[in-house]
């Protein structure tokens, strides 16, 4: 079948070829009732604007570009992705989803290459490109517009749109819950350094233990990265110890179900002997035997609001009193893998 052109949605609608491509282009001459009358004739059709042909008619570009690490969780991207996409076709723009080198050397040059050679709106940026202050003042200096994705507990003063997300408080009330189940041998696994969200997760674990009184123990603290087979390498170490965790906070919900695997593979019963908690509630959480408690960050809405940020900032449609920065704060979610220890003295584990 072919694909339905602006004629057949023109004629659906019963209005002019120019009211249809006003009402794509989001012109404000056009009236509330005759806009939604185009819009469902859009969506009955399944009409997917040419968002070249529409850029290079005229001076204004209709794609955002989304930027990420290659070497990301891919949960994590295919949920932004799927939030990006949705702002996008709501407002009538095409995305191009491109994955980069975070540490490149040249990584500036590329992405204003990449903005210049498909004629960009904007740039969707996520971390840990869109926490690199160098790189944001750069492409700055080169007037390509961007909105980022950034974890940070307070809103930033440095005038920049960004949605921010309070990992912070998020960890905070993880680690509270599992000393609220009796809990006080709380382990602590990071996430890759150069990602705000790590410290940020670390920071809200060690507030909650001294908000309680309870001392942090540097050994329960294990540095390492976003990924399940460090989560499970980190977890045997922990478990192969003299004195254990009786729960352990793996900073995403990939390093808790590798720690999940380690205590499966060693017969420590979750979460009789032992109590587990990520952070994202991404399918390794929801999947996992039992169920993992964790913090439920709603990745795909924040690249949503991100890009419809964004797309206002390029329309210069900003409602009055619109906040610059947007906050998202992760909801605990609390699953089968937490429960109070037992009652019974540590296990040694240490070599006979």
């Amino acid at each position: 079948m072919r694909k339905p052109t602006i004629k057949d949605v023109a004629k659906q609608a019963g209005v002019s070829l120019m009211t249809v491509s006003r009402t794509i282009n989001q012109e404000e001459s056009v009236r509330e009732v005759t806009r939604q009358r185009v819009l469902k004739a859009v969506d009955e059709l399944g009409y997917e604007p040419d968002v070249t042909a529409r850029s290079l008619r005229g001076t204004q570009s209709f794609a955002i570009g989304l930027a990420y690490d290659d070497n990301p969780n891919a949960n994590y991207v295919l949920s932004m992705q799927k939030g990006v996409l949705a702002a996008c076709r709501e407002r009538g723009y095409e995305l191009l989803i491109h994955p980069y080198d975070a540490s490149a050397p040249r990584l500036v040059e590329e992405l204003c290459k990449l903005a210049r050679n498909v004629r960009l709106a904007g740039l969707v940026l996520t971390p840990p490109m869109s926490e690199d202050p160098a790189l944001l003042s750069q492409l700055q200096a080169a007037n390509i517009p961007f909105v980022r994705i950034i974890a940070a507990r307070q809103e930033p003063d440095d005038g920049m749109p960004c949605v921010y997300v309070d990992d912070h408080s998020a960890a905070y009330a993880i680690t509270a819950h599992l000393i609220q189940l009796g809990h006080t041998r709380i382990a602590f696994l990071w996430g890759d350094p150069q990602y705000h969200s790590s410290p940020e997760r670390y920071q809200g674990y060690a507030d909650a233990l001294r908000d309680h009184g309870i001392p942090l123990r540097k050994k329960f603290v294990l540095p390492g990265t976003y990924v399940y087979e460090d989560g499970f390498r980190r977890a045997r170490k922990l478990l192969a110890a003299k004195e254990v965790p009786t729960a352990i906070f793996g900073s995403n919900d990939e390093i808790a179900a590798g720690v999940l695997a380690a205590a499966h593979s060693i017969g420590i019963k979750v979460p009789g002997e032992l109590s587990i908690a990520g952070f994202e509630d991404n399918p390794f959480s929801r999947r996992a035997w039992p169920a993992l408690t964790t913090a439920r960050q709603t990745t795909s809405e924040i690249g949503r609001h991100a890009t419809l940020r964004l797309i206002a900032e390029l329309l210069q449609k900003i409602p009055p009193g619109d906040p610059i920065q947007i906050r998202f704060t992760p909801e605990l979610v609390i699953r089968d893998s937490t429960a109070p220890p037992q009652t019974n003295p540590p296990r040694d584990n240490s070599p006979a």
